[in-house]
């Protein structure tokens, strides 16, 4: 009997501790399970700041004036006075092609020449003979000494030299006209430079043949390049292009010059596109910028690689946050969409039956009393660092910096978050 009673006691105590145990286990979970998550973010205060929004392009150096000279005449090169790397006057001579044959052209065309017009003055003596035979035969008619055969007669041979005398007028102007073209050969077989420059690029050398420029490209021989203006011509993409205009300032950087920055203005922007990988997923189309240099350097050569950095808008004292504090948000982002999003980041949702377009807002967080509130914000301009707040922000608003995870994702409008100090200490909650 006590043995019984003993054992009772047992499974008592057992089946008590079991129960005890599963109760605790139940409310851990419970509890646990409605303890919500804490983030942890890096902030930093609105400020008022300068901003200065810069495009970046890379691009090549090459003189605002360049001249690319091909040859117009076939022949080889007798006179190369001229090296590369010289400077040059306009007017000077750069080159002289052999023109015997050109020459030989030239005099035929004037012994031509001379022939057609000896020709013109014996048909303009034939001519004046007939019409003077011809106005006394007329006068004659007049008087009724003369019969019509004969006034008939004379006046078609004054009309048969007038003729003669007409198509040797016109061979005398197509005998000019060849001279004229033989001379401009034989002139093209001397060429001079065009402007005030330096020899950029000399293709040939003494004694060598060229090909003048017929139904193809004549050989190019020389470029002569005016090196006191410089530009960089850089590709912009059309995204940034549109930021810039004309008169805008530029910090260029020429790769051979290392960490030594040239001043320029920005003096045309190109409206035609310079696409590559047209019709691929890598399609990329950018504009052509010229940035004439400010400020030069002797040593300074075409073709060079440079980069520009286009400022094209600078703000003083604007309230400004870190530009990775500035986020997208969908306005319905609780409704599931029904259609791929849209070019411009947009997510085309139904709703009864209609479509209706959801677009990204921009957003930031500031935590107030250890949560995360969500702001609607205008932004303006930004730097590489730093971007304009236009409205949405007060002067002073503690604002999430990072992680980059937690502003892009992560936060919501009122979540828990404690705030970590740049030297990594959790010193708000």
């Amino acid at each position: 009997m006590a043995n019984g009673k003993k054992n009772n006691k047992k499974k008592f105590l057992i089946f008590g501790g079991l129960g005890l145990l599963v109760v605790v286990v139940i409310l851990l979970v419970v509890f646990s399970g409605n303890k919500e998550e804490i983030i942890t973010v890096q902030t930093e205060k609105a400020t008022k700041k300068t901003i200065t929004q810069v495009v970046t392009a890379t691009g090549k150096i090459n003189p605002v004036f360049q001249v690319m000279i091909s040859a117009e005449a076939t022949g080889e090169i007798v006179e190369l006075p001229i090296e590369e790397g010289d400077i040059v006057k306009k007017g000077q001579l750069l080159l002289k092609i052999k023109p015997d044959t050109y020459l030989a052209q030239k005099n035929r065309a004037e012994a031509s020449l001379q022939q057609s017009r000896a020709s013109l003055n014996s048909r303009k003596a034939a001519l004046e003979q007939v019409e003077m035979d011809y106005k006394r035969y007329q006068s004659l008619f007049d008087k009724g000494l003369a019969s019509d055969a004969e006034i008939q007669n004379s006046k078609s041979s004054y009309l048969q030299r007038l003729g003669e005398y007409n198509a040797q007028q016109s061979m005398v102007i197509q005998a000019e006209a060849t001279l004229k073209e033989a001379n401009e050969t034989l002139y093209k077989t001397t060429i001079y430079s065009p402007i005030n420059g330096t020899i950029s690029k000399l293709n040939v050398e003494l004694s060598e043949r060229v090909l003048g420029s017929g139904f193809s490209p004549g050989t190019q021989l020389l470029t002569v390049a005016d090196l006191s203006e410089i530009e960089a011509n850089v590709e912009v993409d059309e995204n940034d292009v549109v930021l810039i205009t004309v008169g805008d300032t530029a910090k260029i950087n020429i790769d051979a010059f290392g960490e030594k920055v040239f001043k320029g203005v920005v003096t045309q922007i190109g409206n035609s596109a310079l696409s590559s990988g047209l019709g691929t997923q890598d399609e990329v189309v950018n504009f052509e910028v010229k940035i004439l240099l400010t400020s030069l350097d002797q040593s300074i050569r075409s073709g060079m690689s440079c980069d520009a950095d286009i400022i094209t808008e600078t703000k003083n004292n604007v309230l400004a946050v870190p530009i990775q504090s500035v986020t997208g948000r969908l306005e319905n982002a609780m409704k599931a969409p029904v259609e791929k999003p849209e070019e411009d980041g947009a997510v085309i949702e139904k709703k009864n039956g209609e479509s209706k377009a959801n677009k990204p807002k921009e957003v930031v967080f500031t935590v107030v009393n250890s949560e995360a509130i969500m702001k609607d914000v205008k932004a303006g301009i930004s730097d590489d660092t730093y971007i304009e707040i236009i409205s949405g922000l007060n002067e002073g608003d503690e604002v999430v910096t990072g992680p980059y995870k937690s502003i892009s994702k992560d936060l919501e409008n009122k979540s828990k978050v404690s705030v970590q100090s740049r030297g990594g200490n959790k010193n708000k909650k």
